[in-house]
């Protein structure tokens, strides 16, 4: 298995501080070494031409026949075996080599057969060349240290407000429509923006579009679904009027499914809004469930395996419930089973499944998960989910073992107490 890096490495600070510090040490790599050949070449250079000069000096004493001077001879035991080989080849030559525990700088030409050489000091040149190449270290280590840190404050700035800018995308994700960046650069007309404000206004604009279309949406499912309860009353008692048949019977199924739309449409327009009031009490969950399928009128099965009390809103729990029970008898097969362990409620029932589409993004307004049976106008699933979240619940749809759906409600609150 490929081992993961730690998740702090993929930051944008931690990439930006590792570019920087890769490119300084890279730059000091190429001008330390600039530096160093250049100054190494000129004091060896001016070491060389000492070196030579002394040795012109000693062969003229050599010549004259005179006592040669000190560092100078005839032969001499330090001399490096590779400038004797060149010297008796003929060669004026300089090298330079440990002498005596220092560096020395040897200069030795030929002499009736032999090899006349003169020594010079490099103790000086070589602590110039190891003080200049200590300081190159520090000055890039110093270099290095200060761009970090002002490369660090910078980029740190920059994702300040990208992370802010990400923080309120999440709360738009989540619903919070109202949510905005309000960088300063996108509201000042004479400060130039950089792309991090350009991100930012572009997010708050496409805020403000989608808010605006909502709402607009929200209105009109509003306007329509208020327009529609007053002649849906008359049909209702118009129906109620009509003489005994099959007729009627069809009428009135119409009437009350067109009604339930009317005020699942109210429903999903109120919740829509955000402004439901949660009105909360002490409520024991086992004799909820069972109040619930007795309203429901089917045959559901109620097992508790945990029962508790939790605090939450008995109206909006038992319309959720009760959504989940009427979809698991429309869209599924018996037997259904509501059960109750601690704070987690399940629906079951044994049909062919939640679609795929349902259990990945959750139920779609006016699209039922029922295949070829017409029923439904798929408002039943949505209206659970949107109770669930205005009292903290969450509702998930899965498949359930075996075959069939699962539908799972958790509920927040303390931990269930055992009966």
């Amino acid at each position: 298995m490929r081992r993961r890096l730690p998740a702090w490495t993929a930051t944008l600070t931690w990439k930006s501080g590792l570019f920087i510090v890769v490119m300084c040490c890279s730059l000091a790599a190429v001008l330390g070494a600039l530096v160093h050949v250049q100054v190494t070449r000129q004091t060896v250079a001016a070491a060389r031409d000492k070196a030579l000069e002394r040795l012109q000096d000693v062969s003229r004493d050599y010549e004259a026949g005179e006592a040669l001077r000190p560092g100078a001879g005839i032969d001499p035991a330090g001399l490096p075996p590779e400038l004797r080989a060149m010297a008796l080849t003929g060669q004026r030559a300089t090298m330079v080599a440990e002498y005596r525990g220092r560096p020395t700088m040897w200069a030795a030409a030929p002499a009736d057969g032999k090899v006349l050489a003169a020594a010079v000091d490099y103790s000086q040149s070589a602590r110039t060349i190891n003080g200049l190449d200590n300081a190159i270290i520090g000055s890039s280590l110093l270099a290095i240290g200060g761009t970090l840190l002002v490369g660090a404050f910078a980029v740190t700035r920059v994702t300040r407000r990208l992370h802010q800018t990400a923080g309120v995308a999440r709360r738009i994700t989540r619903g919070d429509l109202d949510a905005r960046v309000d960088d300063p650069r996108t509201h000042d007309p004479e400060r130039h923006q950089d792309e991090v404000a350009t991100v930012a206004g572009a997010l708050d604009t496409m805020a403000g579009t989608l808010q605006a279309k909502l709402l607009s949406e929200q209105r009109f499912t509003a306007d329509v679904a208020h327009e529609l309860r007053t002649p849906l009353t008359g049909l209702v008692a118009a129906s109620e009027l009509l003489p005994e048949g099959r007729a009627t019977q069809m009428v009135r199924e119409r009437v009350r499914t067109m009604r339930g739309l009317t005020e699942d449409l109210l429903e999903i327009s109120r919740l829509d809004s955000g402004r439901e009031v949660v009105e909360t009490d002490l409520h024991q969950l086992g004799r909820l469930a069972r109040r619930v399928v007795r309203a429901s009128g089917t045959r559901t099965e109620v097992v508790v395996l945990r029962d508790a009390h939790v605090e939450t809103d008995r109206r909006r729990l038992e319309r959720v419930l009760g959504n989940l029970v009427a979809n698991a008898h429309k869209h599924g097969r018996e037997p259904v089973v509501l059960a109750v362990d601690g704070p987690v409620m399940t629906v079951r029932d044994h049909g062919d499944g939640f679609p795929e589409y349902l259990m990945a993004h959750g139920p779609q307004r006016f699209r039922t998960s029922g295949v070829g049976t017409g029923k439904g106008h798929g408002l039943g699933l949505t209206i659970a989910v949107g109770q669930a979240e205005v009292i903290g619940a969450r509702l998930e749809f899965r498949a359930a073992p075996g075959g069939g759906a699962l539908a799972v409600l958790t509920l927040p609150g303390p931990a269930p107490d055992t009966v």
